[in-house]
């Protein structure tokens, strides 16, 4: 676990106020999110989960970084607890819009992407 955290911190990360991955736009001051300017309504974790995905944009992110990161817990293999959020997050901020955003790498984690 700490050696995920050391790669991670190794990426230089800025901190900006705005985040934008096409028409998916997140304010960390406001703690707003909007799709094609329609406002979304994300609970603490999918609004950590969603920022984390934009801060590592186009990167794949495993599910034990996600739990070490979003939940700050070390990951048992016998949860879903990543997989539910992550529907969640989906279906608030993929289902009804296009192009969608986070993307499933089959055997690896999730991605958010414009271009996937």
């Amino acid at each position: 676990m700490a050696r995920i955290k050391s790669l991670l911190r190794r990426v230089p990360k800025t901190e900006h106020e705005v985040y934008q991955v096409a028409n998916l736009e997140l304010n960390r001051l406001t703690r707003e999110v909007f799709r094609d300017r329609q406002k979304i309504e994300l609970t603490q974790k999918e609004f950590a989960l969603l920022q984390l995905l934009m801060e590592h944009q186009s990167e794949v992110l495993t599910r034990t970084q996600i739990a070490s990161l979003v939940w700050n817990i070390n990951f048992n293999t016998d949860t879903n607890v990543v997989d539910v959020v992550v529907r969640r997050l989906r279906s608030k901020i993929d289902d009804h819009f296009s192009p969608k955003l986070i993307h499933t790498v089959r055997g690896m984690g999730y991605k958010l992407d414009a271009q996937a």
